[in-house]
């Protein structure tokens, strides 16, 4: 048998008058002979069969490219450019194996064919063993709901505090999609109580609907069980019980001021912010988290101009709040505004009126 070099060189010659069957005949040729031993080429000897399968699949059937693709997906030194050109394949049957399973598509090429290419190349992507955030960043932007569910369902995908963000915006409504992104067992927690906050209105609507004349009942029941879902899963955070020991060695060495939750706030620490401001108001921790998470500012604000703090924190919290970094102007002076005319004995207040409320076991009210 000739030597893989002499074979290619001899086909590379054979090829330059070749009908479209017999490109397809030596196709397989040559496919099998790279799969068989693609385990003892050299660089140089895959580079040599990247140049004949490139000329091999110009011009031929979809038929005979899938079949390809399906061969060389699994190869871990599989031939780059031949690759590259399935990957980006307009045909689904052609780049869907390639994207789903090729170890030589990096992270750059899978971000490029996700930002120009089908739903359905993303949905292969999706299926890849692994994802990184650059990656899943694009899937949750451009994707459809399949290509969504597909990537939050795969175990081995990792999503960026964007990624999370559309993805909470997207499992607005959709009981599925809710359930696979709160059901990931890294999602911040942040993000999963802001899941289980539109849930909890999901619930309400549906049982006011039910029973309306039972509303303000149905109201604080629901308030009461996201209350105590709340205390009991911040008893058991590991971030809430670090966030609390460093804020409570500032307030013992008497640091704990002002200046210590700009910093933390403008840090993205959104733990230790919050642990900071339940101290300084002396409120519970899940009560000061719900204002973190939900979208109305109005809480945020109050606790703010309660314990003191000016313009520019406030600010910063409310910045770091998920989703926020993205406030408009607009809403940014409308906050400073109402900021500016509460007074700080009317914040106080309303915060001693909570206080007192939580205290006697009635759920929080927004």
């Amino acid at each position: 048998m000739p030597t893989p070099i002499a074979f290619i060189d001899e086909l590379e010659e054979a090829l330059s008058n070749g009908s479209t069957e017999r490109r397809i005949s030596t196709l397989q040729r040559v496919t099998d002979l790279f799969v068989f031993g693609s385990g003892h080429f050299s660089e140089d000897h895959v580079a040599l069969f990247d140049g004949v399968f490139s000329r091999l699949i110009a011009d031929i059937e979809i038929s005979a490219r899938a079949a390809l693709a399906h061969r060389l997906a699994a190869i871990s030194n599989a031939p780059l450019t031949v690759i590259r050109t399935l990957a980006f394949d307009d045909a689904i049957d052609v780049a869907g194996p390639v994207l789903a399973q090729s170890e030589r598509i990096d992270n750059a090429t899978l971000v490029e064919n996700a930002s120009t290419k089908s739903q359905q190349h993303l949905l292969a992507i999706s299926r890849r063993k692994l994802l990184a955030e650059t990656v899943t960043d694009v899937l949750v932007e451009r994707g459809n709901r399949d290509v969504a569910l597909s990537a939050v369902q795969n175990t081995g995908a990792k999503f960026s505090e964007a990624g999370y963000i559309r993805l909470v915006k997207r499992s607005a409504g959709d009981d599925e999609l809710t359930q696979s992104v709160g059901s990931r067992p890294e999602i911040p927690r942040h993000h999963f109580l802001k899941l289980l906050s539109a849930a909890s209105k999901t619930v309400r609507i549906a049982l006011e609907a039910t029973h309306p004349q039972n509303a303000s009942e149905i109201q604080n029941a629901v308030a009461e069980v996201t209350t105590a879902i709340q205390a009991k899963a911040i008893a058991g955070s590991k971030d809430y019980a670090a966030a609390r020991a460093l804020v409570e060695s500032s307030r013992a060495a008497g640091r704990l001021d002002e200046s210590v939750i700009e910093a933390f706030a403008r840090a993205g620490k959104f733990e230790e912010t919050t642990v900071a401001l339940a101290i300084l108001s002396d409120l519970p921790i899940e009560v000061v988290e719900r204002g973190m998470v939900e979208d109305r500012s109005e809480i945020i604000l109050v606790i703010a101009k309660a314990i003191g703090l000016s313009w520019l924190t406030a600010k910063a919290v409310l910045l770091l709040r998920p989703g926020k970094r993205g406030m408009s102007a607009q809403a940014l002076e409308q906050c400073m505004a109402g900021f500016m005319r509460l007074k700080p004995r009317t914040a106080q207040q309303v915060i001693e009126f909570q206080r007192k409320r939580y205290k006697s076991g009635s759920p929080f009210v927004d």
